[in-house]
């Protein structure tokens, strides 16, 4: 079993020691987010869990707890999501200065072939031209060339939930060959520095870009992390240009601090960030028990 760890929020930056908690504990209960009287409990022993898949803007707050995590056991990998787009985009998010101290004390602590360097969304506005986003992509694979095993990135999806938000920062879906222009300057800019760059859950065809085609979940990642072939289905429930591989969230919507504005799992959260305080207060004790 992969364990997802989260989709939903960031329990690196927020909830480390509630996860840390869980795997003493061996179980997690998780509640159907479609339907939250429906929960499971999850085992969480070693020998269950395949490999633990980290998603995240902002890991410092788990990077002590790494020493423990290892001595339980655990094989683990991390998706950093590293953009530039500042507080009016990601207001409760560290600058990017700081996330990238963060993502070279992370790779000297996991090596780079445990992390992902995550692009993504790729959100068009007045301030965040496609020219500004070749600048800003190749500042980073400047800084994490040496620190990753690849990039991947998507374009922003113009989710029901976030659109009012992203239509007041002037976000706009421009014509596809402006972002397969992009996506070659991207593959262009990690290919200097030694970074295979992958589209997950990306509609547009971005053959002849230097871009293939990828999942974040990786089957074959996953296996040569964990030193064995793990037979893995394609995840069922997620959009269907996605390849990921199954796993098993455990995060709970609504309680991330973060209060992206593009995000499709803030609920309730506003772009001002006042909804994601007022949501991240919800401990995962509370929502997850």
């Amino acid at each position: 079993m992969i364990l997802s760890a989260s989709r939903r929020t960031d329990i690196p930056a927020f909830f480390g020691e509630w996860l840390l908690n869980r795997l003493r504990a061996g179980s997690v209960p998780v509640r159907n987010p479609r339907n939250p009287a429906q929960e499971s409990r999850i085992a969480l022993s070693p020998e269950t869990v395949d490999c633990i898949v980290f998603w995240t803007k902002d890991p410092a707050p788990l990077l002590p707890k790494l020493d423990e995590l290892d001595a339980l056991g655990y094989h683990y990998v991390f998706l950093f999501t590293l953009n530039n787009y500042g507080a009016m985009i990601e207001p409760g998010v560290p600058p990017p200065a700081d996330r990238i101290a963060t993502f070279r004390r992370l790779a000297d602590r996991i090596g780079r072939d445990r992390l992902v360097w995550r692009y993504d969304p790729v959100i068009f506005t007045p301030e965040m031209t496609p020219e500004r986003h070749a600048e800003c992509f190749d500042r980073l694979a400047g800084a994490l060339g040496r620190c990753c095993c690849k990039s991947v990135v998507s374009f922003v999806d113009f989710y029901p939930r976030c659109r009012k938000a992203l239509a007041l920062l002037g976000a706009y879906d421009p014509d596809d060959a402006v972002k397969r222009e992009l996506a070659g300057r991207f593959a262009e800019s990690a290919a200097r520095r030694g970074i295979p760059v992958e589209a997950c859950a990306e509609p547009l065809d971005l053959a002849g870009t230097g871009v293939r085609p990828g999942s974040c979940i990786d089957r074959d990642w996953l296996s040569q992390v964990c030193g064995r072939e793990l037979k893995l289905r394609r995840a069922s429930g997620q959009r269907s240009c996605c390849g990921c591989a199954q796993s098993v969230d455990i995060g709970v919507y609504g309680t991330c601090r973060h209060g992206c504005v593009y995000c499709y799992a803030a609920r309730g959260q506003q772009a001002t960030g006042k909804g994601a305080n007022q949501n991240g207060a919800i401990a995962p004790e509370a929502s997850m028990r």
